[in-house]
């Protein structure tokens, strides 16, 4: 079926990458294997993925390093895989804009199950865009187009947002000048979809924010309220 989702595996081990992608097929997924940066490159060139499972650890550019050149384009959401007890690599790949992580060795139901979580979560834009589905909507210097999931500014310039970037800012574009506690945001961004790491919500505003503010270390749109939460600093206009 063409709309079975697709998946990219990169991991420079053979064994892992094929042995993921015929699980992957077996459970009515579509997957394609990488076997480093340079493959992964190339694949995506050439065809549409959905999600992107990740390897830290691979030869040539390191899986950190494609993280962040892949999440700064914005689009594909990324579950990185991590040597077990790595936490330090798991900080960083959310930092820079993984969606999730997964520690080796790992049960293919466990991975099965966060890559479904992430598709739910990053899936049509409508799905994230709640009541304002359809709609332009202008805060600060920024103008949202909910159905594109672009945000455009001032200037003319254009950034666009992840499945998961867009319900977030939603949440808030939703709920102007409220505070929004941590349970709160992850309540509204992935309900009964989340996984444990949803509860890094910090990781979620940092990435947003740098879409968003001219100084990320220092917010005026979405802004820290402190012992309360978060909150958007900006009234709220629809324009179409």
């Amino acid at each position: 079926m063409t709309d079975q989702p697709h998946i990219l595996v990169v991991d420079d081990h053979r064994e892992i990458r094929e042995s993921v992608t015929r699980y992957l097929e077996k459970n009515g997924l579509r997957a394609t294997s990488a076997r480093d940066a340079v493959d992964m490159d190339a694949k995506l060139a050439k065809g549409q993925f959905d999600l992107i499972v990740l390897d830290v650890m691979m030869p040539g550019e390191d899986g950190l390093s494609v993280c962040r050149r892949l999440s700064a384009k914005g689009g594909v959401p990324i579950l990185m895989l991590t040597a077990l007890g790595e936490e330090t690599d798991r900080i960083v790949g959310l930092e820079i804009g993984a969606d999730d992580y997964l520690a080796k060795p790992f049960n293919p139901r466990e991975l099965l199950a966060r890559i479904k979580a992430i598709l739910r979560r990053s899936s049509t834009p409508e799905i994230y865009a709640g009541k304002l589905s359809g709609h332009r909507i202008g805060f600060a210097e920024w103008v949202l187009d909910t159905d594109s999931r672009v945000l455009t500014n001032e200037s003319g310039a254009q950034v666009d947002l992840t499945g998961s970037e867009l319900k977030l800012l939603v949440a808030f574009l939703e709920r102007p000048r409220l505070v929004l506690n941590r349970d709160q945001l992850l309540d509204l961004t992935a309900g009964r979809a989340a996984s444990p790491l949803d509860r890094t919500i910090d990781n979620q505003i940092s990435r947003l924010r740098r879409k968003i503010e001219a100084d990320p270390s220092r917010p005026r749109i979405v802004t820290t309220v402190r012992g309360g939460g978060y909150c958007l600093a900006a009234d709220v206009r629809e324009l179409s």
